[in-house]
Formats: structure tokens, C-alpha cells, sequence
């Protein structure tokens, strides 16, 4: 049964009966790979889990499938520029640019990118170099325990945070192969919803109330209709708003009835990728 509204789904590991490969809804690719150099990719069904056994096709030719992990290693093409990769049974291009190896950075290990803020439900994505293109070469900490990482490549790690994660800041680091990073800063957030989920009528308004936890500064905020049949979403679809900041920290989307039903949306945190700081 469809839930009226959802925050973005965690991604938990690999659970005891996988789904089916036909419920890959997501892709995930590192937004840079290395030409030449190794890199890992990873698909999710609908829910977050990672799903194996998932055809991913390239616009190059190149085809995969995930493995029991609901991941794949594959090797970058060797020309420079951009290309997609596919969920076969899915029409979603996701794309990903080839850099030179001369583009790639020191060989030493380096954060030069993360997210101001983060969602604890959500991953997270990390720009620099010296990473590990095989996911599980990689170890990323956050407050001391270890995250999960989803993809990766020379250049890029997409990683969910650990599980018993308190909202608030916490001080991140990478390693692989003997080389570490310095730590950096993430401020995680707690995102809970408060809504009216019983069907909407036909004109009839509703409020959406996203609740900030973690944090009394403004972040932003962007909400997908997925019911768009049912319902309209003020300001587009995609909606993007900010928080009020402060203790009572909330960003309120609205909706306005189509049709009689229930409506389905989808909100997650925009994080505004910066500069991660030594510790």
C-alpha cells in the first residue's frame, strides 16, 4: 500500500532475501570517473535496497550486471567526456563524466567536497582524490563508525552514514589503501513530516510540514509529487523551499487537490556541497 507521503528512503545493506532485479528503480554512478581506472556503481529498488542481478547498459555499448552485492565493478572507457549508464527496464539516463587521468588530481588522498548539511536517511557524496574505485577498498567514518559505501571512484564516494547516527555535527574522514584523509565537518540532519494523509478532494489545500532536527540554520528543501494525477504541488514539481531556522526549525510545502485520492510525495534535504575543514 502507498504511504500519502515518505522522506527519502535509507539504504540498508544487502538484506536476506534480495529483491528481484526487475525492482531496480535507481542508479547510482559515481558523477566522475578516472579513464582507464576502476569504478563502482550500484542499484536500488524502490525502497533503497540494493538490488543484484540489474542490467546496466552504457551509451558507449558496455553492459554489467550487479552482483550479490547490488553493485558492480566495471572500468572507466578510455576517451575522455561524458557518457549515461541505464537501468535496462528503466528509460532514466544517469551520466557521468570521463576525466583524463592528468584531470584526476594528486595521488595522495583528499576531501576537497562534501555536503554542508546531510540527511541521516539519505547518502552522501564526496569529491577529491586518491579514493579507491573499488567501493569496499574504501572505509569512510563518521563520528567514529563506519559508513556504508554505495560508489566510488578515483575522484568520487557515494556513501550511506551509519546507522545509530545522532543528528547534528560530525566529523568525517576517508581511507584506503594505507592513505587517509583529514577530517571534515557534516552537519546531519533529521527530517520527520507532519501531514493530514486521510484523501484529498478536489480544490481542497493541504499543508506539508517538514520538521529539522540536527540543526537551527536554514537548509533547503525539495519535495517530488508523485501522484501529480491527484494532486498539484505549489511552487512546480519539483518544489524547493527553505527552512525557517532557528529552535522550531520547519519548511512548509503545499498541495492542492485534482482529484479525489491519496497524494505521494517525496522530500529530501538539498545539502549545498562545501569546502569540507580540518578538524
Amino acid at each position: 500500500m502507498l504511504c500519502a507521503v515518505s522522506l527519502t528512503f535509507p539504504i540498508p545493506l544487502l538484506p536476506q532475501q534480495p529483491p528481484p532485479a526487475s525492482a531496480a528503480r535507481t542508479l547510482l554512478l559515481p558523477k566522475r570517473i578516472v579513464s582507464g581506472e576502476t569504478a563502482t556503481l550500484a542499484a536500488l529498488d524502490a525502497n533503497g535496497r540494493l538490488t543484484p542481478g540489474v542490467t546496466v547498459n552504457f551509451s558507449n555499448g558496455d553492459h554489467l550486471v550487479t552482483n550479490v552485492t547490488g553493485r558492480a565493478l566495471f572500468v572507466a572507457p578510455l576517451n575522455p567526456g561524458v557518457i549515461y549508464a541505464t537501468i535496462a527496464s528503466r528509460p532514466t539516463r544517469v551520466y557521468t563524466t570521463i576525466l583524463a587521468p592528468a584531470e584526476a588530481g594528486s595521488s595522495s588522498l583528499q576531501v576537497s567536497s562534501a555536503p554542508h548539511f546531510a540527511s541521516l536517511a539519505d547518502r552522501i557524496e564526496l569529491s577529491g582524490s586518491g579514493f579507491c574505485g573499488e567501493a569496499d577498498a574504501n572505509t569512510v567514518r563518521v563520528a567514529g563508525k563506519a559508513a556504508l559505501v554505495l560508489a566510488a571512484s578515483p575522484v568520487s564516494l557515494m556513501a550511506l552514514p551509519p546507522a545509530e547516527l545522532e543528528p547534528g555535527p560530525a566529523l568525517a574522514d576517508v581511507s584506503c589503501a594505507k592513505r587517509s584523509s583529514s577530517s571534515f565537518s557534516i552537519t546531519f540532519v533529521e527530517l520527520s513530516l507532519a501531514a493530514d494523509s486521510s484523501p484529498l478532494a478536489p480544490g481542497e489545500q493541504r499543508m506539508l510540514t517538514v520538521h529539522v532536527r540536527g540543526t537551527t540554520s536554514k537548509v533547503g528543501l525539495e519535495a517530488h509529487n508523485l501522484a501529480p494525477e491527484v494532486a498539484d504541488l505549489t511552487g512546480g514539481n519539483p518544489a524547493r523551499i527553505s527552512s525557517t531556522g532557528g529552535v522550531d526549525n520547519v519548511g512548509r510545502f503545499q498541495l492542492v487537490g485534482r482529484q479525489h485520492g491519496r497524494f505521494l510525495i517525496s522530500i529530501r534535504l538539498l545539502p549545498g556541497p562545501v569546502r569540507p575543514r580540518g578538524s
